[in-house]
């Protein structure tokens, strides 16, 4: 569906309000385009107007095609455009425009949607389902029990491991033997077996026509190096990407096929937050970008609308240390703002106790616990002050933990849908007939295989005889299945209620909590009213699936304000008025086991970056000199870390150096900093021979 363009002189003031830098890049012409967009310098509302000055400049908003890595940045930016072209419309005409229909999404879920439509000329039924992470992983299992891999005498890698090497093989386009060399050095003398049992893992989605995550990319680039990719080439004037700098190997293949010659692309992103090398991101595909596209304009928007000037200055200075980047040297016009805080621990208690002080001291300045967040390199480096903040009745959210749709409960009922969508998905099969009584693992795969050899007629398990324990549940089992089957393809949620009925008492006698979860059924329900294509629904449920950051079984927090904590990883894109960054030490800051090369620590580094970056108006980063030894207390065994080494000492000028204790410990800190540098040392060692 299109729009109604606005008249030509309004894409001038969709402009209004922009800077200079901004204001180039949304209304650059047709060549190829990188926008470097240094932290917090307004990189969505500059993409926005971007895909706002198209669409006024008469490019039809079905043939803008806004690639993403979340659906709600992509809702956000859609959102974002509806609300320029609007407001710009009314101003001039005094009507409102229809909304955008914009092709936006992630990588992955714009992949699924191209396929089902263009896949049947490359040999794809358009019927495929999509396996989770956690339905991939089983799949790998199976494959990796009937290989008997398990079985050779010496550990072969879990089922989670065999993915992840799998699946940075296939993002990365490396060779197995690199991969395990560069990430997986203890599973090196498995290679041979993990070849068998890629092709075995390959062949099994094949057979039971679904694919995981990297498939959809992996076929979507194949598709476009075809004939029949032309069509989809055809299809768009525009390809906008966010984020580019977490494109990986596969996706930047993908973006120069769709655009070839570099028309009409425009790429967004910081070379600087590159930090996601661990899902196979490659920071090289934003240094290569002008060389994919001869002729690529590069804009870099500099003006900081986040932090306050003393804050950048230091995080300038941090970044500026890397070996490879785009020169940027960001700036504000915020006034005022304190150096941040470089502040030097005894211990972990200490450092725990001061962050709580700092937490509660701002709270009493009017800055809501909200509006502040802890972040640390590894999720256990926040366990010493959960536990603190907890005994002093502190709340607090953690980032991360179970995605909505891995939850049992919701996997379970999802699984009815997949099954009736796809009769040779295995893992839906089997994990719905072992839900029933008295069906476990080798009868529930002889049922899948006697549904495989009916080509998918449920009719054919009708006349199968149940254990007694299941011989009431067995037949309205069949019977919801045969329903689902030739239900009409809109009525998700007719059917979503159908599968629900049928497995709450399963549910119930299943797990605790059973009403907390079949609560969460209701909404997966509700859910389902927004789709009228259940085969839309099962793609957006595993692609685009809502995130929690607890367990869905446990009561709700009542509390109107809670501290954040989390990753440095989970933080990127986020920003808090004050920003903790806890365990600023060498071995943590950089982490130990991610300093095997430069190009890791050069990512460490960045990771660094982006986690002072995320503070608006106040940054504390914070060094514990004592670590004690795991499980041995506080009266043992211990050592001394370093400061992180991306604040060298030329940097400390930059930050308001403090003790956590004023007076505590000067003499052994001092001492420390004396006996561990390599300097004092060799003076030391020179001093014996005078």
């Amino acid at each position: 569906m299109s729009t109604t363009p606005v008249a030509a002189h309004s894409a001038e003031k969709i402009l209004a309000g922009l800077n200079p830098a901004q204001r180039a890049a949304a209304s650059h012409g047709n060549g190829p385009l990188l926008i470097v967009a240094g932290a917090g310098t307004g990189k969505t509302n500059t993409l926005a107007h971007r895909v706002a000055y198209l669409i006024a400049s008469g490019v039809t908003p079905d043939r803008i095609l806004l690639l993403t890595f979340t659906r709600r940045a992509a809702t956000e930016m859609k959102r974002r455009v509806d609300g320029l072209l609007r407001s710009t419309s009314a101003a001039d005409t005094g009507t409102s425009v229809q909304r955008a229909s914009v092709w936006g999404g992630t990588f992955h879920s714009v992949a699924a949607r191209l396929l089902r439509v263009h896949g049947r000329q490359i040999g794809m039924e358009p019927n495929f389902t999509i396996l989770d992470r956690a339905d991939a992983e089983d799949l790998m299992h199976m494959c990796r029990t009937e290989l008997e891999l398990s079985k050779k005498g010496r550990r072969f890698p879990q089922k989670g491991t065999c993915l992840d090497i799998y699946s940075r093989c296939v993002n990365a386009q490396l060779p197995l033997e690199e991969v395990l060399r560069a990430s997986f050095p203890w599973c090196k003398d498995d290679a041979d077996g993990l070849r068998r049992l890629f092709a075995a893992y390959t062949d099994a989605k094949e057979v039971r026509q679904i694919m995981d995550y990297d498939d959809l990319l992996l076929f979507w680039r194949g598709l476009l190096t075809t004939p029949a990719g032309d069509a989809i080439r055809e299809r768009f004037d525009a390809v906008l990407v966010d984020e580019y700098q977490d494109t990986n190997a596969l996706q930047a293949d993908i973006v120069a096929l769709l655009r070839p010659d570099g028309t009409g692309v425009t790429a967004v992103g910081d070379d600087a937050q590159a930090i996601y090398s661990f899902r196979a991101a490659s920071v090289r595909n934003i240094f290569e970008f002008p060389e994919r596209f001869s002729k690529t304009t590069v804009l870099t928007l500099e003006q900081n609308y986040r932090s306050t000037q003393p804050l950048l200055d230091a995080t300038n200075a941090v970044i500026a240390q890397s070996a490879e980047r785009y020169d940027k040297m960001l700036w504000t016009e915020r006034e005022g703002g304190a150096r941040p805080a470089l502040v030097t621990c005894r211990d972990e208690v200490e450092q725990s106790d001061y962050v709580i002080e700092r937490i509660l001291g701002h709270r009493e300045e009017g800055l809501p616990l909200k509006r502040q967040a802890v972040l640390f390199r590894a999720a256990h480096h926040s366990a010493a002050l959960e536990l603190e903040l907890s005994r002093r009745n502190i709340p607090f959210h953690k980032y991360g933990g179970l995605k909505f749709v891995e939850t049992a409960h919701v996997k379970d009922l999802s699984s009815f849908l997949r099954l009736a969508e796809n009769p040779l998905d295995s893992m839906a099969g089997l994990r719905v007939l072992q839900l029933i009584p008295g069906i476990g693992p080798r009868m529930a795969s002889a049922l899948m295989d006697s549904l495989r050899d009916a080509n998918g007629d449920f009719d054919t398990w009708v006349s199968w005889r149940p254990p007694e324990i299941s011989a009431k549940t067995w037949p309205e089992f069949v019977t919801l299945m045969r329903n689902l089957a030739h239900a009409p393809a809109g009525d998700v949620a007719a059917q979503l209620h159908a599968a629900r009925v049928f497995y709450t008492p399963l549910a119930e006698q299943r797990y605790d909590n059973a009403p907390a979860r079949l609560g969460d059924l209701e909404q997966v329900e509700m859910l389902g009213s927004r789709f009228n294509d259940r085969t839309r629904f099962l793609a957006e449920m595993t692609l685009d699936a809502p995130n929690w950051t607890g367990d869905f079984a446990q009561p709700p927090s009542l509390d109107e304000d809670y501290l954040i904590l989390s990753t440095i990883h989970s933080a990127k894109g986020l920003e808090w008025d004050a920003t903790y960054v806890i365990h600023a030490a060498d071995g943590n800051i950089p982490a130990d086991l991610a300093c095997g090369s430069a190009e890791e620590i050069e990512e460490e580094r960045r990771l660094f970056y982006v986690a002072c970056t995320r503070a608006k108006t106040h940054l504390y980063v914070l060094h514990p000199l004592r670590y004690y030894a795991a499980g041995r207390g506080l009266s043992d065994s211990y050592g001394y870390a370093q400061r992180t080494r991306f604040i060298p000492d030329g940097l400390r000028p930059l930050f308001a150096e403090a003790q956590a204790r004023p007076g505590s410990d000067e003499d052994e800190a001092a001492a420390v900093g004396e006996i561990t540098t390599a300097a004092s040392i060799r003076a030391s060692v020179k001093a014996m021979w005078d």
